[in-house]
């Protein structure tokens, strides 16, 4: 009776593990098969595309995502797990969706037994990269299939690891590797590798050869802007080249002079200018002939050495801030700009009130907004020229000395001599300034209140513990330093009254 019982509850045992064995085999086998069926939808994907079958290859790509999909998430830790990933990163890079597909193709090193599916996935994960801004990358990635047993591949990774070598900066390497496969579609590159490795008049030649040829194949603006990048002289050399083409548009005519002169405005200022002034001069050419106005008018205006120096530059704005483009609206700005600072002249002389402040706030509109940086230290030198006992006196001679290195010694001479107490010396030392706060929040409140946003309560000066009180309704009045009782040794002939010793 015993016997009978422990058989039955072996036999039992013995059903269960089956049972769970048949479980198991059956996962496999399925698993087996969806990993042969994702594998069979890419090999179709790759003859559609071999086949010009371009939708037909979308649509397989798009499959083998789903599929690889699937299997991730139902068999994560399986061993196939790391060539489903791989199949969905190249389906993904296939399909054009770069960003998506570097990870999963990062996991290429996980792939055994495969060596075609993990070069095309290295090819694959290269190209991604480089389009992403990782040439570094992508010239690693390039590497591992440069030794293929198979030609074609081989030969594409040489080619590619080339670009990326030249987009990474190492010109000599790149100029071999792309001459050594001697691809069509390398010639830009080539351009710029010979150019990168100091051989200017070779990469000259050449882009002379091929306009000769009209070789309608290449993109000439973006060769002209990877030259540019590291040769500006030759690229513009290019440049006149190919405003000889009587088939260009006036607009791409001159958007590639403008473009021209702002690589040039680095290395040779008097061709840039040419250049702009070329742009603006191209018959019916609208946007990029107003933008080389525009440009040039800033050029005028930075080498502006008086207020009298802005009537021109002035009178010009507010005309090309009348024309129907798109630069009207900086043009009218930058006029409303420069008339502001014109205005100085009348109203912040010695005497005028609040002279100091507008004459400092005007130094600093022509130093930031109008890019005149010998006007702005000539403007804030005036500051304490005019206004020597202003707290903004030593404030202004620090901007001078900044923007004039030449007249720093001189200006470091007055303020160690007439404003050592200065809170503004002071925090140049970096130390401790008490009053420093108090004349922030004062210029703070000038400028809001002279430029439209001045709050409904005027400050009047610093309260207990240094914070701002209201002051009735009134003008807004800057804070200043409490007027400190001198001696009678201390008067200075011809102080005015309202100006305040720091």
């Amino acid at each position: 009776m015993k016997t009978a019982r422990t058989s039955a509850v072996v036999r039992r045992v013995r059903l269960a593990l089956l049972a769970l064995a048949g479980v198991s085999l059956l996962g496999g086998c399925a698993y087996y098969n969806g990993m042969y069926n994702t594998n069979r939808l890419a090999k179709s994907a790759r003859k559609a595309e071999r086949d010009g079958r371009t939708f037909e290859a979308t649509s397989l790509w798009g499959q083998v995502i789903t599929r690889a999909d699937t299997l991730l998430v139902r068999h994560p830790r399986s061993k196939y797990a790391g060539q489903a990933n791989v199949l969905r990163g190249l389906a993904l890079a296939r399909l054009g969706q770069c960003p998506a597909a570097i990870t999963p193709l990062a996991n290429l090193d996980l792939l055994h037994g495969s060596r075609d599916l993990a070069e095309e996935a290295a090819l694959a994960l290269g190209r991604c990269q480089f389009e992403s801004g990782d040439p570094a990358g992508a010239e690693l990635a390039f590497t591992r299939v440069v030794d293929s047993p198979d030609s074609a591949r081989r030969r594409e990774a040489r080619f590619q690891r080339g670009r990326a070598l030249r987009a990474a900066g190492r010109y000599e390497e790149a100029l071999a590797l792309i001459q050594e496969t001697s691809d069509p579609r390398g010639r830009g590159d080539l351009l710029v590798a010979l150019a990168g490795s100091g051989r200017s008049d070779a990469a000259f030649a050449l882009a002379d050869s091929l306009l000769t040829a009209r070789d309608s194949t290449l993109v000439w603006d973006s060769v002209v802007a990877m030259l540019g990048r590291h040769d500006p002289r030759t690229a513009s050399d290019l440049v006149g080249k190919l405003q000889v083409d009587t088939r260009l548009t006036p607009e791409l005519r001159a958007r590639r002079l403008l473009e021209d002169a702002l690589r040039l405005a680095e290395v040779d200022s008097s061709r840039a200018r040419a250049r702009l002034e070329e742009s603006a001069r191209v018959p019916g050419a609208r946007e990029s002939a107003e933008r080389a106005r525009l440009r040039l008018l800033r050029l005028d205006l930075a080498v502006a050495r008086t207020l009298d120096d802005l009537a021109g530059p002035a009178d010009s704005l507010a005309a090309l801030s009348r024309r129907v483009s798109s630069v009207a609206g900086e043009a009218a700005l930058l006029q409303s700009t420069v008339e502001r600072v014109r205005q100085l002249a009348d109203s912040a002389g010695p005497g005028s009130p609040q002279g100091d402040l507008r004459l400092f706030f005007g130094a600093e509109s022509a130093r930031d907004s109008i890019g005149a940086p010998t006007l702005a230290a000539s403007l804030f030198r005036q500051v304490a020229d005019e206004w020597p006992f202003s707290p903004y006196a030593p404030k202004a001679l620090l901007a001078a000395g900044r923007l004039d290195p030449a007249a720093a010694d001189m200006a470091r001479v007055r303020l160690d001599s007439l404003y050592v107490d200065s809170p503004y010396l002071a925090v140049a030392r970096g130390e401790d300034a008490p009053g420093y706060k108090a004349l922030e929040d004062s210029l703070e409140a000038f400028a809001l209140a002279h430029r439209g946003g001045a709050p409904k309560r005027p400050v009047e000066g610093p309260g207990p513990g240094g914070r701002v009180r209201p002051a009735p309704d009134g003008p807004v009045e800057p804070v200043r330093p409490r007027r400190q009782r001198q001696e009678p040794d201390e008067d200075v002939p011809g102080r005015p009254r309202n100006d305040l010793r720091p």
